[in-house]
């Protein structure tokens, strides 16, 4: 077999491990409690009903349909839902079952390989968003239904996504997760430290835990975003709130809605809860803070070239103290991988 067809074959793979995992009955129970994520896109669509009435809609990755009902609820005429998950079984028993048989039409297969029974819609409608935002998600086929499907002017919900990164004090976790390695039962695992300080955690932060201020790096519109624009390298500056050790960064997200009344989806430790959580960073190194101290550096992502899904991403800092003290300045680099 040829490298390239190798290559293929081990993209497929990836694609069906990609799309049987949300066979599962769990992962959609988890989506659809979040409530902070489903209640989103149910006001985008409510509070927004002029947009909607007597449109013509496709919902990329629908799931069990519940995206799909807010839209008939909100007035569209009709719904193309496609899911490449077996799940959609039970989302055609679902939308049988509240009446909207005659309003929305489920297919089952990757958007990319099937064709819609209409030549464009006037709404996409996506919960594509991952892990770091971009991590494991379909914005790919949402580009591609964009350009395939979608009217002059139509509308995409969420349209517009925005990236932040902030620097947090996690002495305790970070001793629990990396420096265990060094004493396991009395025996010396020092060589998986870098295994565990390569794969960023997913996990809710407490807001209580941020040493820095806030800083937007990243912001997109999925109207006119090109595919290629998702690997990116921007710089960033972390403010210090406090005097406090910082340990690791944190990435979060707001995903935007366009509407006469503005919808937005955060995922951020000061809002409320979402199955996306927060991904964090642990540093090889802990940096000493003070009030008005800045942390400049850069955050380097791309698309993993063996696994288009996962992401590759690069970290740069350098603290520059408010008092010049030379002491605590520090400068540092680490490269991680989210698989």
């Amino acid at each position: 077999m040829s490298e390239s067809a190798t290559d293929k074959t081990q993209l497929n793979a990836y694609e069906q491990h990609y799309f049987s995992s949300y066979d599962h009955f769990g992962i959609h129970e988890e989506m659809l409690k979040d409530t902070s994520r489903t209640l989103s896109y149910r006001n985008a669509m409510y509070r927004n009903k002029d947009a909607f009435k007597g449109k013509v809609v496709l919902d990329v990755g629908c799931g069990t349909g519940i995206l799909s009902m807010f839209a008939v609820k909100a007035g569209a005429k009709h719904v193309y839902a496609v899911d490449m998950s077996s799940i959609i079984g039970r989302a055609k028993e679902i939308v049988e079952l509240n009446g909207f048989s005659d309003k929305i039409t489920l297919l089952q297969g990757k958007l990319e390989d099937i064709k819609l029974p209409v030549d464009s819609v006037d709404i996409i409608i996506s919960e594509w968003m991952g892990y770091f935002l971009l991590y494991e998600s379909m914005l790919d086929t949402v580009l591609y239904a964009r350009d395939r499907y979608l009217v002059p002017g139509g509308l995409i919900l969420p349209d517009k996504c925005q990236m932040y990164i902030a620097g947090i004090e996690d002495g305790q976790y970070k001793e629990e997760k990396i420096h265990y390695w060094e004493d396991v039962y009395g025996f010396d695992y020092s060589p998986f430290i870098k295994t565990a300080m390569e794969e960023p955690l997913v996990d809710t932060v407490n807001n209580q835990a941020l040493v820095t201020k806030s800083f937007k790096f990243f912001e997109f519109d999925i109207n006119t975003v090109k595919k290629e624009e998702l690997s990116f390298s921007k710089t960033f500056e972390l403010e210090a709130l406090a005097n406090e050790q910082c340990h690791a960064y944190i990435v979060y997200w707001d995903a935007i809605f366009p509407g006469k009344e503005r919808v937005i989806l955060p995922t951020g430790p000061m809002n409320q809860y979402t199955h996306w959580k927060q991904t964090v960073f642990y540093m090889d190194q802990v940096l000493d803070l003070k009030t008005g101290d800045k942390i400049k550096g850069s955050i380097t992502a791309k698309p993993s070239t063996v696994n288009p899904r996962e992401y590759d991403i690069d970290l740069e800092w350098d603290l520059k103290t408010a008092e010049n003290d030379a002491s605590r300045e520090q400068k540092g680099q680490y490269k991680y991988f989210l698989r």
